[in-house]
């Protein structure tokens, strides 16, 4: 008996490791029709071509394309919360200048990119779940700016902090997306962030 069970674990791993790599497969599908033609247009078998998948096969995997979207946003919001929550490791005064470049230098700040994470914000509307998603990680993200300011600003009381970390956080929605929808580079973005913040804290 303990030898089956032995012998058995690579092969769970192995399915388990397979799984995974489909599913990734049919994120960066999903996240590129998304990005070429828009999450409305986008079709199951979009989806499942870009995987190199028929649609039959994917839906072993996922309930339909709302599905995707669902574990793929929540895929995408825990990794940039591990980089935000990072941020509490790291120097106070370093901190703000790390937060700034987590959304306005790293991979994730192309325009195409900032074009996805709107993309999910709008079917967040009528969507429960990416709603609840995107709530649980504004919220998340906002504590960890509180955390910031509170540390770097030891006079301020706790709710100015607080009300601190919220403009903040709206203020770099904002300035993400007026790289996308104005006439506005994303250094420019940056540098307007960074002072406005620093401003603030």
């Amino acid at each position: 008996m303990a030898l089956l069970m032995t012998s058995s674990t690579p092969a769970k791993k192995n399915r388990h490791t397979q799984k995974h790599n489909r599913k990734m497969l049919v994120f960066r599908s999903l996240h590129d029709s998304i990005i070429e033609k828009g999450y409305a247009s986008t079709t199951l078998e979009d989806v499942a071509r870009g995987a190199d998948m028929s649609p039959s096969h994917l839906l072993y995997y996922f309930n339909g394309k709302e599905d995707v979207l669902e574990q793929y946003f929540e895929y995408v919001s825990e990794r940039f919360l591990v980089q935000v929550q990072s941020l509490r490791n790291s120097e106070p005064s370093n901190q703000l200048k790390e937060f700034t470049d987590i959304w306005f230098k790293s991979g994730s700040s192309t325009k195409e990119e900032i074009g996805f994470m709107l993309e999910c914000f709008g079917a967040a509307v009528n969507n429960k779940t990416l709603h609840t998603i995107k709530t649980s990680f504004d919220k998340n993200c906002k504590a960890v700016l509180e955390q910031i300011f509170t540390t770097s600003n030891k006079i301020t009381a706790l709710r100015e902090n607080k009300d601190i970390a919220e403009t903040t956080y709206s203020l770099m929605i904002g300035l993400r997306s007026s790289v996308y929808f104005d006439d506005i580079e994303l250094e420019e973005a940056r540098r307007l962030f960074y002072k406005a913040v620093k401003q603030l804290s």
